[in-house]
């Protein structure tokens, strides 16, 4: 756990929690919206242990030294409680009822306030979701519930109506770049990558740079755009495939496709190489950019995210792979 200065960019979120608890107006419910690696946990936790913190700064910001603070900071915080759920594609009403429901009118241990982080909300079953209802049409004065969520439509009107809605933004490329550089010490080509990787997504920026497969990753990935047009479906299936030892989801790699892409969409637009991600990799970039038109570039830039909402949808995946093979080949 650390500060809200701590948190990169969201400063429309750190400003009104912050304001919260310095005017004593803090919300019986928060839903926490971004998406996955974004930092909802980060703000969530910050948030919690600056609520119970017992020398909170002016500004809001935890002290960090306190004892309230120092459980927080080692997960031993018995006012903070994290809801768990066995199964890992639900969280089932007992989850709720267990954790929650039950709980709510034990008063806090030592604090002012208790506080409950639901991870992946939207993973709440319906019964689930009005059990917790229950609990937030008339909560305990003492109660903050954080409901933290990739997807804020799986989740009741009910529930989003009763609770105050902060959208997570992407962060400035700038700012993640800074990060990268500064406080962890990544090299600017690396840097780089990782920025347009995450799109905003610090947590996204984060992951691959401190990934021991970065360069294998980089480099599996521009083998098979080299010759994508040369391959067969079996052989992009199984190139694509080989991502999984790398510990890599396939919507990440779809992102790097996506990059590639754009630089060659780039490229050929601008002739600008010093704007490149894969500036390494300027002639076959260059050679990809003679082949193909703006439309067809274009096109595989949507047929890309056309892959990633079907593999979404739970649409077979070397179907899902056939027909993105055959836009790539087609232009």
């Amino acid at each position: 756990m650390a500060k809200f200065s701590d948190i990169i960019g969201q400063e429309h979120i750190k400003e009104h929690l912050k304001s919260a608890i310095l005017n004593d107006k803090v919300s019986h419910a928060y839903i926490i919206n971004g998406e996955k690696d974004s930092g909802k946990e980060f703000i969530a936790n910050t948030f919690a242990m600056a609520l119970l913190c017992e020398n909170r700064a002016e500004d809001a910001e935890p002290c960090m030294e306190c004892h309230a603070c120092k459980q927080a900071i080692t997960n031993n915080q018995p006012d903070i409680i994290k809801v768990i759920h066995e199964k890992p594609g639900s969280i089932g009403v007992e989850d709720v009822r267990d954790q929650i429901v039950s709980d709510v009118y034990v008063r806090p241990y030592a604090g002012g306030k208790k506080i409950y982080i639901i991870n992946e909300a939207d993973k709440m079953t319906v019964q689930a979701q009005n059990a917790l209802l229950k609990t937030l049409e008339e909560p305990p004065q003492y109660v903050v519930l954080l409901l933290l969520t990739s997807n804020i439509s799986a989740l009741l009107p009910t529930i989003i109506s009763r609770s105050v809605v902060l959208n997570l933004r992407p962060v400035e490329d700038k700012a993640v770049r800074r990060f990268l550089m500064e406080r962890m010490h990544i090299p600017d080509y690396q840097a780089d990558i990782c920025v347009a990787f995450a799109r905003g997504n610090i947590g996204k920026a984060k992951h691959l740079a401190t990934s021991e497969d970065f360069e294998e990753i980089k480099t599996e990935a521009v083998r098979v755009l080299k010759y994508a047009e040369e391959m067969d479906i079996n052989e992009f299936v199984s190139a694509i495939n080989r991502i999984s030892a790398y510990k890599m989801s396939i919507d990440d790699y779809m992102d790097i496709l996506l990059i590639w892409y754009r630089d060659v969409l780039m490229l050929k637009a601008t002739k600008d190489v010093d704007s490149l991600v894969f500036r390494d990799e300027i002639r076959a970039i260059k050679d990809r950019a003679g082949k193909s038109s703006y439309e067809g570039i274009e096109k595989i830039i949507e047929a890309i995210d056309k892959t990633k909402a079907r593999l979404k949808a739970n649409v077979n995946f070397e179907l899902a792979m056939e027909l993105l093979l055959l836009v790539i080949k087609e232009n």
